[in-house]
């Protein structure tokens, strides 16, 4: 699965809400959109998730224009103000909450067994504020990756939490390697780093390479069953599709 973003910008230079940008991501290749500005990342992040339509250029999924379909096929992930867990709450109740949101059932037993897959058990009641970039990197992606057809993720500056790029860009190295298509949307500093690091990235080999199932997550699945739809969230996330 191919995600290209042709040209793309909102407003009108100088000035432009979002300046024209251009990237391309496959499978084993993260696309980077370097934007700055405070409301950039965020208008980039939508455009390439098809949550909002650009003024100009185009975004194509495998060279065909279908917001739907990227809506479908891509999660946002940590962008600020639209999908983003309140700095506040512990990872296991980041975990909890997004269980529920890929329609999951939430119990303290698979809440447990999720941040102990990811070695990530002795920070349950840590803040996610407080965390690792990295480690909020890689949970905030494995759980959108449990949600039902996401096969993709666009992840939002997430060198605004500080730490080194090359310590977050593993995870999302690693990620490209399982087949996941990356869109890594982030400020200019951070991707003339990550522009070094690409040459990093290996498929494991022609399967891995044109997967476009997400590959293996590495996390388990509980029961399909969704929660009563009026509970409440405390985690801000996008609406599904």
């Amino acid at each position: 699965m191919t995600l290209e973003l042709d040209h793309v910008g909102i407003g009108e230079e100088p000035g432009a809400a979002l300046p024209i940008v251009s990237a391309v991501a496959a499978p084993g290749r993260p696309g980077v959109i370097a934007v700055e500005t405070e409301q950039a990342p965020v208008l980039a992040s939508l455009v390439a998730g098809g949550r909002m339509r650009p003024d100009t250029g185009r975004v194509l999924l495998d060279g065909h224009e279908d917001a739907a379909a990227v809506r479908r096929a891509f999660a946002l992930v940590d962008t600020p103000g639209v999908a983003e867990p309140f700095p506040v709450l512990t990872l296991g109740q980041v975990v909890r909450e997004e269980l529920a949101f890929a329609g999951q059932r939430p119990s303290r037993g698979h809440v447990t067994t999720v941040l102990d897959e990811l070695g990530m058990l002795g920070y349950a009641d840590t803040p996610v504020q407080r965390v690792p970039t990295e480690v909020r990197v890689r949970l905030l992606v494995e759980l959108a990756l449990l949600r039902d057809g996401v096969t993709g993720i666009v992840l939002t500056s997430p060198e605004r939490h500080g730490g080194a790029v090359a310590d977050w860009f593993a995870v999302v190295r690693d990620v490209a390697r399982r087949g996941v298509t990356v869109v890594l949307v982030t400020s200019k500093a951070a991707a003339d780093t990550v522009q070094q690091l690409l040459d990093t990235i290996h498929t494991e080999g022609p399967d891995d390479a044109t997967r476009t199932d997400g590959g293996d997550q590495g996390l388990p699945s509980g029961p399909s069953d969704r929660l009563d739809p009026e509970a409440p969230a405390t985690v801000p996330t996008e609406a599904p599709a």
